[in-house]
């Protein structure tokens, strides 16, 4: 256990992403605060406000008056889960920061024993899935699939089955803090960070209200986002299938020049001209595909722009151990390009 702290009881900070989550807000701050009521640490919540259009803001502030462990990081508009993460990660103050979504299918009560791992001396203690209530069939299905591509095709040793649920310690965020790429998949920058990580098992709950902001469009661009930022298998592959491609014409073409010679061979039809031109067509517009993908990756990372921008900071009025006196503000962290 690292603790930046020179008392003898760290702080825990609880980032916790919402996007258009009023309806759950409530039932997660009282669900959070048992949980978190008998762990021997100080403790802040920060919620991290991702562009909410509805009335999340309000929610959280009315919380904030009614318990000064609430933090509010505001962000100027929808930036996305990932960077809202991050800019959990940037302003967390704790020596141990867990993080959780809003939606409760992440129950705040398992924060105790992902904690307790924290004190036996590991970094990162992911809360790894053993069952996923209240998702389809196809969800799950695809889901195992991603996990396992993830795991045969990237350098990362990427957990199965485990998603943002989990606690780092100061040492594994201040890593995480240093790495700024645009294209943000946190679950391989979790991995690729390295330090001693442990599994907790639980079993997912569904949602507590409202419905998933994670269709399948989403999800797909959001394996593409994984795939991409850590392999580049797909390259390869398309390098593998044009080489098989050329090989089989190859092949193909022999034959006919053979048959032409010895037996002749009329001109075939139409149909089978075409089925060879809309093949070949098809493998050059994939492979450019990929191609483009990895190339516009270069260009975003290019431009350098920051992740993301802060409207508004509320930090907590009382952290024993760390501020003096109530109400004292504390300094806003340097925030990284």
């Amino acid at each position: 256990m690292d603790q930046g702290n020179t008392d003898k009881t760290p702080l825990l900070s609880a980032i916790v992403p919402v996007y258009n989550e009023e309806g759950v807000l409530t039932e997660l701050h009282r669900r959070l605060s048992q949980a978190l009521a008998g762990i021997p640490a100080s403790v802040e919540m920060l919620f991290i406000n991702d562009g909410s259009a509805d009335g999340t803001l309000q929610e959280l502030q009315s919380l904030r008056a009614s318990d000064p462990r609430v933090c509010i990081l505001d962000l100027s508009r929808n930036f996305g889960k990932e960077v809202a993460m991050t800019a959990g990660l940037d302003y967390a103050r704790g020596d141990a920061v867990v993080i959780l979504d809003a939606d409760l299918q992440d129950p705040p009560e398992l924060i105790p024993e992902l904690f307790a791992q924290w004190q036996n001396g590991f970094d990162v203690v992911y809360a790894r899935r053993v069952e996923r209530k209240g998702e389809s069939w196809l969800k799950r299905a695809t889901a195992y699939m991603f996990y396992r591509f993830m795991r045969r095709f990237t350098n990362v040793a990427l957990p199965e089955d485990t998603g943002d649920f989990r606690l780092l310690s100061r040492r594994a965020v201040e890593s995480l803090k240093e790495l700024r790429e645009q294209h943000r998949f946190m679950k391989g920058l979790f991995a690729w960070i390295g330090y001693p990580q442990k599994a907790v098992p639980f079993e997912r709950d569904p949602r507590f209200t409202g419905y998933s902001k994670w269709n399948y469009p989403r999800l797909w661009n959001f394996a593409i986002e994984g795939i991409t930022s850590f392999t580049i298998a797909p390259l390869k592959i398309s390098t593998y299938l044009g080489l098989l491609t050329a090989f089989s014409a190859l092949i193909y073409a022999l034959v006919v020049i053979i048959k032409t010679l010895l037996f002749g061979d009329p001109v075939k039809g139409y149909p089978s001209l075409m089925v060879v031109i809309l093949f070949l067509g098809g493998m050059q517009l994939f492979s450019l595909g990929v191609i483009g993908e990895y190339l516009g990756r270069m260009f975003n990372e290019t431009k350098q722009r920051p992740l993301y921008i802060v409207q508004d900071y509320a930090p907590c009025e009382l952290i024993p151990g760390k501020l003096d006196a109530p109400g004292q503000k504390p300094e806003e962290p340097e925030r990284q390009p």
